[in-house]
């Protein structure tokens, strides 16, 4: 079946009404077009300007704004550099066509308007004017696909990152609200310090994944009831590294971010934190945010081998660790949503039945 034809809008500018009536009735002998007549060259000009237009016919003798001022500020518009423009003029104006050209008109029709020249000229103007619009539907359409095909990508990492967050949270005594809370509160603090909503959303979908290196941790550690003591505590400190690597290499920006938040989350504001001792902003912004919200979740989180903090006393260990264990500005950033945080605290909730399932361990 033929597709339908796409309509073409072409608009007559003159000062002269006949003109304006006998171009009109022109363009109605042409398939699919339709026109619109302006005697007065500001209104216009208006119209080109806020609506798209698929040739302009425009006069050249006009009072207050001629035709060559008239292409200059059509021309100036956004995406009106491509659209076909005719100009009418007088046989003898050979340096008003030149200004013209320059001015961005592409063809001339002579007065008087010669009608096989006039029917010519415009069916070869529309028909470069139709190719542009199938090039532009193209890339729309290309745009489009490309788009979902990012957005199925985009849901294949987060089943990723879902996956590999569930492998680790097997075998860690922490629970997947803990997971979800940490990560939300990561994207609060990331909004509360301006970052992007970009940077908001990649931190929210990486730091989930910053225990995944507990999966090589061997379960007499990992599971061991009670503090580690320091040879098990050496081995419990590789499991950053561990993550990194699983998580390194990829093409991904957001898994990219994940082997930093996972190599780096430990590390303390002073130098004292492992796996490499950074000092203060050598640490990731995002492991140094992941940290704060990853702590304050396990201190007020309850598990069978502990009970919960009270929010008094975990703010109180947040705000002594500001410049040691933590960087001060995602604390303030923290604590400056209070709530923001409740909020989150509500909507992820551990489940009993969860808490009860999981191994004994440690924070």
């Amino acid at each position: 079946m033929k597709g339908k034809q796409m309509q073409l809008n072409v608009i007559i500018v003159d000062d002269t009404p006949i003109n304006v009536t006998l171009i009109s009735h022109l363009i109605g002998r042409l398939e699919d077009c339709v026109a619109k007549g302006f005697t007065i060259p500001q209104e216009g000009l208006a119209w080109c300007l806020e609506n798209v237009p698929d040739l302009v016919i425009v006069d050249y003798m006009m009072p207050e704004l001629d035709g060559i001022e008239f292409v200059r500020q059509f021309r100036a518009g956004e995406g009106r550099a491509d659209i076909p423009v005719l100009m009418v003029t007088a046989n003898d104006q050979i340096a008003v066509r030149h200004q013209a050209l320059e001015a961005g008109a592409n063809d001339f029709l002579t007065k008087p308007i010669d009608k096989a020249e006039f029917m010519a000229r415009t069916r070869n103007m529309l028909s470069l004017r139709r190719s542009q619009r199938k090039l532009e539907d193209r890339a729309a359409w290309l745009d489009e696909e490309v788009k979902k095909a990012t957005a199925l990508i985009l849901a294949r990492e987060r089943e990723t990152v879902i996956r590999l967050s569930k492998a680790a949270d097997s075998r860690d005594p922490e629970t997947g609200a803990h997971i979800l809370r940490m990560s939300h509160f990561s994207k609060l603090i990331a909004k509360q310090l301006g970052l992007s909503e970009a940077e908001q959303e990649m931190i929210l979908e990486a730091a989930p994944m910053h225990d995944i290196g507990k999966v090589g941790i061997p379960d007499n550690i990992l599971l061991k009831p009670g503090r580690l003591d320091v040879a098990e505590f050496e081995i419990m400190k590789r499991h950053s590294i561990l993550g990194y690597d699983i998580l390194n290499g990829s093409q991904s920006e957001m898994l990219q971010a994940a082997a930093q938040i996972a190599l780096s989350h430990h590390e303390k504001f002073d130098g004292s934190g492992y796996p490499r001792g950074l000092i203060g902003e050598a640490i990731p912004l995002f492991a140094r945010i992941c940290a704060v919200g990853d702590v304050f979740d396990a201190l007020t989180s309850e598990r069978p081998y502990k009970k919960a903090w009270d929010d008094e006393r975990a703010i109180a260990l947040l705000r002594e660790g500001m410049g040691s264990h933590f960087d001060p500005a995602c604390v303030e950033a923290f604590l400056s949503d209070w709530d923001g945080v409740m909020t989150i605290r509500k909507r992820f909730q551990d489940d009993k039945s969860e808490q009860e399932s999981h191994h004994l361990g440690e924070y």
